[in-house]
């Protein structure tokens, strides 16, 4: 099970099950997680991630959504 999120995973980067670039931590809560989308995300990452509501800053990810978190990155699940 992995762990909730804490202050120091603020900044890490987010990459899919696949290795590509999601975007970067913003701000953690406990379970959840603020993610600043990466510019270059393609909008077939954007539609499978949820994120297709243009215009927003930040997209929530829960812990739940994720497979490990390293001391430099966080891994989402494949099925996310």
């Amino acid at each position: 099970m992995v762990r909730n999120f804490r202050e120091e995973d603020e900044g890490k980067h987010v990459r899919t099950s696949e290795g590509d670039m999601v975007g970067t931590i913003e701000s953690v809560s406990g379970s959840s997680a603020h993610v600043r989308p990466d510019e270059d995300l393609s909008r077939s990452t954007r539609r499978r991630l949820g994120w297709t509501e243009e215009g927003e800053e930040t997209y929530e990810i829960r812990k739940s959504h994720v497979e490990q978190i390293s001391d430099d990155e966080i891994h989402l699940k494949k099925d996310f």
